[in-house]
């Protein structure tokens, strides 16, 4: 999954302590291996998981093809498609590969 250590792995299960729970953004990228857009932007999310953890990001990944349930729960349709959390909450969102200034974009507007 992914190579850095700032980056949770989301599921189903861990969906409402990791994500609903936090007060801190958190961006999660939900995913699939099969999917080359999900590959393209992966070490995008990666870098940003590394270079806002100490300004209060959070970012996790969620498989859509092991965790549908909170895929369907979040109407992801396409993906990558890139959610952001406040406080349980969705507050913006990315679908499909986007530059990484369309990240920090999202990011700086939430922190």
């Amino acid at each position: 999954m992914a190579d850095s250590q700032n980056v949770l792995e989301i599921t189903d299960a861990n969906f409402e302590d990791e994500v609903q729970n936090s007060g801190d953004l958190t961006m999660v990228d939900f995913w699939a291996t099969w999917c080359g857009p999900c590959r393209i932007v992966a070490p995008t999310v990666e870098q940003l998981a590394d270079e806002y953890a100490e300004k209060g990001l959070r970012v996790g990944k969620l498989d859509v093809d092991a965790n549908p349930k909170t895929a369907m729960k979040y109407g992801v349709r396409s993906i990558p498609t890139i959610l952001f959390f406040r406080d349980g909450e969705v507050v913006d969102r990315l679908v499909g590969a986007m530059p990484k200034p369309n990240f920090e974009e999202k990011i700086t507007q939430h922190l």
